[in-house]
């Protein structure tokens, strides 16, 4: 059965980093794409990046330059770096696996996935 599991979440001072990680299981994710999302209570789900078979990566205006993706394929794990956080960072992060190459489609459509975890949460506090 596949099965996504975020870890890494937690509390951060506004300018603070900190590394989510996604472990795939029964599964094999490599060559496929992958992506990660975001969500707050009230409002829908939105894409912060993927990283495509190939290791291509795309993100959102609003993390570029601060959030980088990342994947070990010989630990099937998916990795969101996250770096000079802000308030509006504060939100459910979830990663999500395709059952394509490509992440076009669009890759922030969560339609493009079928595999998702169940978060982990990221506060950070001004």
């Amino acid at each position: 059965q596949e099965q996504l599991v975020e870890s890494g979440g937690g509390s951060v001072q506004a300018g603070g980093s900190l590394t989510l990680s996604c472990v795939v299981s029964g599964y094999t994710s490599n060559g496929y794409c992958m992506g990660w999302f975001r969500q707050t209570p009230g409002k829908e789900r939105e894409g912060v990046g993927a990283i495509d078979g190939d290791g291509s990566t795309i993100y959102a205006d609003s993390v570029k330059g601060r959030f980088t993706t990342s994947r070990d394929n010989a630990k099937n794990t998916l990795y969101l770096e996250m770096n000079m956080l802000k308030p509006e960072d504060t939100a459910m992060y979830y990663c999500a696996a395709g059952t394509t190459s490509d992440c076009s489609g669009p890759w922030s459509g969560k339609e493009k996935y079928n595999y998702w975890g169940e978060g982990t949460q990221v506060t950070v506090s001004s």
